[in-house]
């Protein structure tokens, strides 16, 4: 019940409700600070070069994150006027996009050292500076600049570490969508 990623399944009180809060707003600190690492994801991933990742890696805002989902699949996490997760992905399909590139795998100051390789990595680096914060806070276009509306699960971004997401390494760009010939 008071798991911050997961939505509840029936009403909650709203001293319950504060708690979540709470403790969503602390967990996302202590996760941005480097303090608190969560528990890896299950290890259910894309074989190489089959279509997206399903835990991509995404560069936005100068840092490295590992998704929770496909980047197709990357949920909104504001509230809607019925209290409930707004549906819309964050990807929008009329707005800018970024674009998969091969980007080398290095260690940071004071980790060991990798092999020499390169990872597929979603770079959003190149759009505006509130496209990509809009990204990192995980909001749709229609959430983007907030009114008022309240999250209702946390942003599904960890710090990618090389060393821990080992496993979520792809070394080649994904294919892109086979697009029906009939649609011409």
């Amino acid at each position: 019940m008071l798991c911050p990623q997961r939505t509840p399944i029936c009403r909650i009180s709203r001293p319950l409700e504060s708690a979540r809060r709470q403790l969503a707003v602390r967990t996302r600190r202590l996760i941005d600070t480097g303090a608190f690492t969560p528990t890896a994801f299950p290890t259910t991933t894309a074989p190489t070069g089959t279509g997206s990742p399903d835990h991509p890696v995404v560069r936005m805002l100068l840092c490295l994150y590992l998704a929770d989902g496909p980047v197709e699949a990357v949920r909104c996490v504001a509230q809607t006027n019925h209290r409930r997760r707004c549906p819309r992905p964050v990807l929008d399909p009329d707005g800018p996009a970024g674009s998969w590139s091969l980007l080398p795998v290095g260690p940071r100051r004071g980790e060991l050292a990798l092999p020499e390789q390169t990872m597929a990595v979603y770079d959003l680096s190149r759009l505006p500076h509130a496209e990509q914060r809009r990204w990192r806070i995980q909001r749709c276009s229609a959430h983007a600049v907030p009114h008022g509306t309240a999250d209702l699960a946390l942003a599904g971004w960890q710090v990618f570490d090389p060393l821990l997401h080992a496993e979520h390494l792809r070394t080649d760009l994904p294919c892109p969508p086979a697009h029906d010939s009939r649609e011409r």
